[in-house]
């Protein structure tokens, strides 16, 4: 049985006051929640203030991104995932398509980050996901095997079995669309195979695969009943406490 994980990314919101606010608010909602893992992933400035807020409860924390070494040098406004375990974080997400759609983040630039957060004993939360473009034409599955094989496939064995896996339609991210759960459900099982395929059915059966793309209380439940779902990425709805813990305790 794997283990749902419930992640929040709040992406460029909330100050530490703020931040610390939501968890007043979020902690007591979720404190009877043990059918899930939970992580929040906040901005940079923001760590301490979430570790703080969380320390004692069962929400992780982890960091929105991270530089692909752990070696400290001069590169101006990145941060190691060294730096992120020691500022108390669990998780790192890896990937994002907004990473990718904006800030040019590649395959191969995820493998190398992915890596350097396994190095410093962090979960990374690696995304993959089709524009609407790519998906309107039947390529979805051709879009993810060739970020799969141009990225995480380059894992050991044993530092795949150490990932979490999200799956993130771009044209779903924001827009208050989402995947109906058949279509999640499809795609989930296709990266299933994929993971089947490079690394064995075992690695397959054990990788938890999130779905990130307007998640909200009013649909999670239907996602969350598709056997190769395994949790969710959660942007908009993670920031206000009673939405996220409508969508932990689903």
């Amino acid at each position: 049985m794997r283990t749902p994980l419930m992640a929040g990314n709040w992406k460029m919101f909330k100050t530490p006051a703020e931040t610390k606010a939501f968890f007043e608010k979020f902690l007591p909602l979720v404190a009877t929640s043990t059918h899930a893992d939970v992580a929040i992933c906040p901005p940079f400035v923001d760590i301490a203030a979430a570790v703080d807020a969380a320390a004692g409860s069962r929400v992780g924390i982890g960091g929105q991104n991270c530089y692909w070494q752990n070696k400290e040098g001069a590169f101006t406004a990145e941060v190691t995932p060294a730096m992120l375990k020691a500022a108390g974080c669990t998780y790192v997400i890896i990937g994002h398509s907004e990473r990718r759609q904006y800030f040019h983040e590649t395959d191969e630039t995820v493998l190398k980050r992915t890596k350097a957060a396994l190095e410093a004993g962090l979960i990374p939360m690696v995304c993959v996901g089709e524009l609407l473009e790519e998906r309107e034409s039947g390529r979805t599955n051709e879009v993810l095997a060739t970020q799969f094989n141009g990225g995480i496939a380059g894992l050991t064995p044993e530092e795949f079995a150490k990932i979490v896996i999200a799956y993130e339609p771009v044209w779903a991210i924001g827009t208050g669309k989402v995947a109906t759960p058949e279509i999640a459900q499809d795609t989930h099982k296709a990266i299933r195979d994929l993971v089947a395929a490079k690394f064995g059915a075992e690695a397959a059966a054990a990788v938890r695969i999130l779905y990130g793309g307007s998640v909200k209380p009013d649909n999670v439940k239907g996602l969350m009943a598709k056997p190769d779902i395994d949790g969710a990425l959660v942007g908009g709805a993670a920031l206000k406490a009673e939405d996220f813990a409508g969508v932990v305790n689903f």
